[in-house]
């Protein structure tokens, strides 16, 4: 019994010893991990070295929207600080009030209607059996994305202007023509099909991508077991490109008051302000070309703190669903 229970004794020092000096795995020094990536940090200092260079240093700037700015007088250092007087100066002008809302109205009509045509476009073009048919059409619909903004709204204006292709057919018809260039009431639609038509080709390539990921073993057994093509499209291919679309739509939301400054800056004249007036037409206008820095800087800086809510706020919907969102907590 003495013999049985020092066995015992001993196999319990044992254990104990061995768990207490258990040694857990050292994280590797910075200097260690250095020398091993070195590589990868090399080629991410031009990087680097442009964020830092053309965003975060500029972002200081930002501290203007908070001062009486005199850029020829005082500067940064010598201007004096007048707090939040500037930000409540914005919410009593109708001008920025106006330009909030045709964003927000731009925003969300644009999140309806837009945001799923390259999805779409992208399910169509990988259906596409034939190879070269596929590159053929992918080389069309990806060509708009590199003609400049002064051309898209050239080509539409020559299209769906009073003189263009289309009035001149509804005239020779015995119809009245359009102009849809010059037409509040339907600027939103317009711009909007305009974005469609010069971007949704450029972005199906990243939902391409991820249609190439899946594995196609899934559609066959899909098929042995009697899916037809809707329901492989709903269980397996959707399914498949989720997380892709839930970071899109994020990354789309967190941009969302940048709806362009070069589209609407153009066809301002047209339409005039109160269809057209923006975030970024709004600080051009307001701040820049009066020379109230201050002023458009506080309307610049508003809008980036709403654009970081919405990024937020979308992420934690994402991490609700299950998704991973922009980033994750480790």
């Amino acid at each position: 019994m003495t013999t049985s229970t020092t066995v015992e004794s001993s196999v319990a020092e044992t254990g104990d010893s061995t768990h207490r000096t258990a040694p857990k795995k050292p994280k590797a020094h910075w200097k260690k991990r250095l020398r091993n990536d070195w590589p990868l940090v090399l080629m991410a200092v031009p990087m680097m070295a442009l964020v830092w260079g053309f965003w975060w240093i500029p972002t200081l700037g930002n501290v203007v929207a908070f001062q009486d700015y005199k850029p020829f007088t005082g500067g940064i250092l010598g201007s004096r600080v007048v707090g939040f007087t500037h930000f409540g100066n914005l919410f009593g002008d109708p001008e920025f009030l106006r330009a909030m809302t045709n964003t927000l109205s731009i925003t969300a009509f644009q999140l309806v209607f837009y945001f799923p045509v390259p999805i779409a476009l992208a399910l169509l073009l990988h259906s596409i059996t034939s190879g070269r048919l596929r590159s053929m059409l992918q080389s069309v619909v990806y060509l708009p994305y590199f003609f400049s903004w002064v051309l898209v709204v050239a080509i539409f204006q020559q299209m769906l202007g009073g003189a263009g292709l289309v009035s001149q057919l509804l005239r020779r018809a015995g119809f009245d023509g359009i102009n849809w260039m010059t037409d509040p009431d339907t600027f939103i639609l317009l711009i909007t099909s305009q974005a469609i038509w010069k971007d949704a080709g450029f972005g199906a390539i990243i939902f391409l991508a991820a249609l190439a990921a899946i594995d196609p073993n899934l559609y066959e057994a899909a098929a042995v077991d009697g899916a037809g093509r809707w329901r492989r499209l709903w269980h397996i291919t959707l399914p498949g490109i989720r997380p892709v679309i839930v970071l899109l739509l994020i990354l789309r939301l967190g941009d969302a008051l940048n709806v362009g400054f070069e589209q609407f800056f153009l066809q301002r004249s047209a339409v005039g302000s109160q269809a057209s007036e923006v975030f970024d037409t709004f600080v051009y206008y307001s701040g820049i070309r009066t020379g109230d820095f201050d002023y458009g800087a506080a309307a610049g800086l508003f809008k980036g703190v709403v654009g970081l809510v919405l990024i937020l706020a979308a992420n934690k919907a994402a991490h609700m669903m299950g998704e991973r969102g922009v980033y994750s907590r480790s």
